[in-house]
Order: structure tokens, then C-alpha cells, then sequence
């Protein structure tokens, strides 16, 4: 009988490996004081001379969050990026769940409860005292989203679930105080900002963008308090080979991305009320455009015009701070959808998604024999299942 391996590999299918990545990683899992750690990974960079302006700011904030992830390592507060990792098998059976579906039994490794897997698995690990840990050297690429459409796909993915696993996390706070392993502050501050912070920085903009701020309320310190940031942002995008500039360029990518994060934190929010499991939905990545919904193209042309509206009416009553901020907002928010979505394919989204409201194609149901298996039996019990018809070639 074939030995079974005690490591396992994950893998996307639209990455990519450097040859000695299992080699290294391995050696890693296997050095004395390891032995309790479950996960180990390179979280993916992006590949160098992107075509279009979208997939490099896109690339951008991918890079830093290789560096990011090390941080996270030095407190602990490692997730799993599922693109890519080397797994020990014997985390996996901790965190196996075993239901009965008639008369198979089906094991459970992974969660699908929510379009993140990968970081609820994060915290399921964490409550048996495994450990995650980045490798500092970049050894896996992955191609960013071309296009707005795309992009769409993958960021609201991205922002549905971190809502629902907090409540697992507190609960996994409160049993490891119990058993005499508490959360440390550094990685619970960690962790809960990692989960959480599409949803209150998106709420937070969202603010800052609609409340009508007078002198007293947008002083200059409140702006030099983010100045930190952004200047720690701008020296990480140097040190990953971009443009301190590209701070602003970043900055007006998330202003059109605001609607996608909003609907991704509020689809989390109704799938906690209605205990709906949400599908996933795979990030396009092909030649031609993704066509996005209408929503996600109309919303940031919304953000230009109330921001014109707000600067025209503080010129008038001479509140200087919130007119600045909104020419800024206007004037970065139109680079962006010029740069990223682009005018006339933002136009002809608006028009194909009004055609399609009012033009419902009636979708037929397709019968399914009941003595055949589905895909998701082979999914679930293996090929073994699967009957073949014979038919005429």
C-alpha cells in the first residue's frame, strides 16, 4: 500500500511556482522548533510589464502585501493565501470535519462556508495550536485582473466572509484563554484588521466622501495624522520597484472599487442574517473585456459629480478644507475611471446592464436522470462513482 505524504500542496491554477519552491519550504517544515507549524507559504507577487494601468496599481497592492505578511508572521498573525502553500497533513485531520451523506462518509478539510476559505481555515488551525508562517522570499507569481470587469469579480470575493469569521475568531479567543494559550495583542489586532478592514475602511471612506465637514471639523492635524501612513505606503511601494507617486493612483483605484467592497461587506452581512452559504465565483481571467454590472461603473461617476457639487457649494460659503478635499476627491476619481474602467466601455456597461433589466432571458430547467451521479459526486466521492454511457462515435 502507497505511504501517504505528509505534506500537501496547494495550488491556483493561474500561478506559478519557482522550481525550488516545495524544496525550500519543505526544509523549512522540517527544522527542529517547526514541528508545530502548519502552514507555510510565499505569498504570490505579481508578474512584471502589465499591459494596462489597471493591472499594474492592481500588481501594486498585491507586492505590498508580501510585505505585509511578514509582519503578520513576526506576531503570529499569519492567514493562508490560498494561491499557494505547502500544508502538513496532520493540521488538516485537526481541523476534518465528518458528515454522513446516506450511506458515505464524506470528510471535510477545508470550509466553504464562505467565498475566503482559506482565512477561516486560518482560524480553525490557530484553535489547535498550529501556526502559519510567510516565507520572506518571493517564489510564487500569479497574474493580476486585466480589466475593471474582472477586478470587480475578485475584490467582491475578497470582500465577502471576513465578517462572519470574526465571531469564530472571538470564540477561538475566548477557549484559548481557557486553556491557558491566550491571543497575544499584537495578533489579535492583527487578525481582526485583517478580517475586518474592507468593511470599516469602505464605511469610512464612504463618510469622508458624503459628510458635509465644516473648518472646525477638517483641521490640519486631523489630515497630518494620516500622513504616516501614507508616507510608510509610499516607501513600501519604492522598496517593491514602483512610484511613491502611485500613492495617489492607489488611492483613486480604491475610490472606484468602493461600491464593489460595499456590496461584498453587505452580501457577508446577509449571509450572517439568512445563513445562505454565498457561491463562488471564479475571477475571469481570459483575452477578451469582462463586462461589469452597471452598479460598480455608474457609482464612481456618482462620486465625480457630488464631489463637483460639493466643491462649487464650499467655494461659495468659503469653507476652504472640505473645497480641497473635494476638487481632490473629483480630480482623482475621473483619472481613475479614465485610466481604469475607461469612458465608453463605462458607457456601454451602463447600457448593456439596462438592457438586460429590462430583457430577462427565461432560463429552462435541465432534467437530470436520477440514476446518474452529478459532478458533485465526483467532486465529494471520487471518479468512482461516475457511470459512463456508451455512445455512437
Amino acid at each position: 500500500m502507497a505511504e501517504i505524504s505528509e505534506y500537501v500542496l496547494t495550488l491556483d491554477a493561474d500561478s506559478m511556482l519557482l522550481r525550488d519552491y516545495c524544496l525550500r519550504l519543505v526544509y523549512q517544515l522540517e527544522q527542529p522548533g517547526n514541528e508545530h507549524v502548519a502552514v507555510i507559504q510565499t505569498p504570490y507577487s505579481s508578474y512584471r510589464g502589465a499591459t494596462t494601468r489597471i493591472e499594474r496599481i492592481a500588481a501594486a497592492t498585491t507586492d505590498i502585501q508580501h510585505v505585509l505578511h511578514q509582519g503578520m508572521t513576526y506576531y503570529d498573525a499569519t492567514f493562508w493565501v490560498g494561491a499557494n502553500a505547502v500544508i502538513r497533513k496532520r493540521a488538516l485531520d485537526d481541523i476534518c470535519v465528518v458528515s454522513t451523506e446516506g450511506r458515505r462518509t464524506v470528510r471535510t478539510y477545508i470550509q466553504d462556508r464562505t467565498g475566503i476559505e482559506d482565512t477561516e481555515s486560518s482560524i480553525d488551525l490557530g484553535y489547535y495550536g498550529w501556526h502559519l508562517v510567510n516565507y520572506p522570499e518571493r517564489l510564487s507569481y500569479s497574474s493580476t485582473p486585466p480589466d475593471f470587469g474582472s477586478l470587480v469579480v475578485q475584490r467582491r470575493r475578497w470582500a465577502n466572509g471576513g465578517l462572519l469569521i470574526i465571531g469564530k475568531f472571538f470564540r477561538i479567543v475566548r477557549a484559548r484563554r481557557g486553556q491557558g494559550n491566550p491571543v497575544r495583542l499584537g495578533e489579535w489586532c492583527l487578525r481582526v484588521n485583517y478580517m475586518a478592514s474592507i468593511a470599516w475602511s469602505s464605511f469610512g471612506l464612504m463618510f469622508l466622501l458624503a459628510y458635509p465637514f465644516d473648518q472646525r471639523l477638517l483641521s490640519p492635524w486631523v489630515v497630518a495624522a494620516s500622513l504616516p501612513y501614507f508616507t510608510a505606503y509610499a516607501n513600501d511601494l519604492k522598496y517593491n520597484g514602483y512610484r511613491c507617486s502611485d500613492i495617489f493612483r492607489i488611492y483613486g483605484f480604491n475610490i472606484v472599487l468602493l461600491t464593489v467592497n460595499l456590496a461584498g461587506t453587505l452580501k457577508s452581512i446577509q449571509q450572517g442574517m439568512t445563513n445562505t452559504k454565498i457561491p463562488f465565483v471564479r475571477t475571469p481571467k481570459v483575452s477578451n473585456r469582462t463586462a461589469s454590472p452597471p452598479l460598480y461603473v455608474t457609482m464612481p461617476w456618482v462620486i465625480v459629480v457630488f464631489s463637483c457639487f460639493v466643491l462649487y457649494a464650499d467655494f461659495l460659503s468659503a469653507n476652504w478644507g472640505n473645497a480641497i478635499f473635494a476638487g481632490f476627491n473629483a480630480v482623482v476619481t475621473t483619472w481613475a475611471i479614465v485610466s481604469y474602467i475607461g469612458v465608453w466601455h463605462s458607457v456601454q456597461d451602463m447600457v448593456v446592464g439596462l438592457v438586460r433589466w429590462f430583457f430577462v432571458p427565461v432560463k429552462q430547467p435541465k432534467a437530470v436522470r436520477a440514476d446518474m451521479p452529478t459532478w458533485e459526486d465526483a467532486l465529494y466521492f471520487g471518479d468512482r462513482t461516475m457511470i459512463y454511457e456508451s455512445r455512437p462515435v
